[in-house]
């Protein structure tokens, strides 16, 4: 049985640069023999009477997630072996979107859904200092919150490489930044490999 890879745009475009990327990192997560699905946040959102979390009650309700296009979201999530996040850089971290999506996951924390699992991070600037690694560094503090097992842009067959995939808008020009979310995805099948997961 082949993996599940959720590749996740914290874009509100969905197929802008961030989107763009992140589907050349699922392509090649297919050509390595995983199954990959995208989950645009917009359309997670959609539908939301208050687009972000203000904490209606502990343990979590969701209220907000059942029979809504957030629920069927983070029901892929439970499923998926490994996780790819990406994010455009606003004010030097993550969308509000992705923000709010991931402020709504109180309860898949508290199953621990997501324990164990590999994941990693990208992220997409006007500039090419802009911001990128400290948005990469706020999507992997998500995933640690989450337990994830956070994996860089660095594979055992490509070689050591930094926090994630930092590109420059427009990402389908930015032949480095495509290269490493190439990388990112061999470390993360490399990752789910070891673990020995099904």
């Amino acid at each position: 049985m082949s993996h599940l890879v959720i590749g996740v745009n914290g874009s509100p475009n969905r197929n802008g640069n961030t989107a763009k990327l992140l589907k050349v990192a699922l392509e090649h997560f297919k050509r390595l023999g995983a199954e990959t699905k995208l989950i645009h946040v917009m359309d997670a959102l959609e539908g939301q009477e208050r687009p972000y979390c203000y904490a209606c009650g502990s343990p979590c309700p969701q209220k907000c997630h059942d029979g809504t296009p957030l629920g069927e979201a983070f029901d892929l999530l439970r499923r998926c072996d490994a996780l790819l996040v990406g994010s455009p850089v606003y004010f030097g971290t993550v969308s509000s979107q992705l923000k709010a999506f991931f402020d709504k996951s109180r309860n898949l924390r508290r199953e621990g859904a997501l324990v164990g699992k590999p994941a990693g991070a990208l992220a997409v600037a006007a500039a090419r200092f802009g911001g990128q690694e400290t948005t990469i560094r706020a999507i992997q503090d998500i995933l640690l919150i989450h337990g994830m097992l956070v994996i860089g842009d660095g594979s055992r067959a490509s070689g050591a490489g930094h926090q994630g995939v930092g590109a420059q808008r427009p990402s389908m020009e930015d032949d480095f930044a495509i290269e490493r979310a190439r990388v990112l995805a061999e470390g993360i099948m490399e990752a789910l490999a070891r673990e020995g997961r099904s």
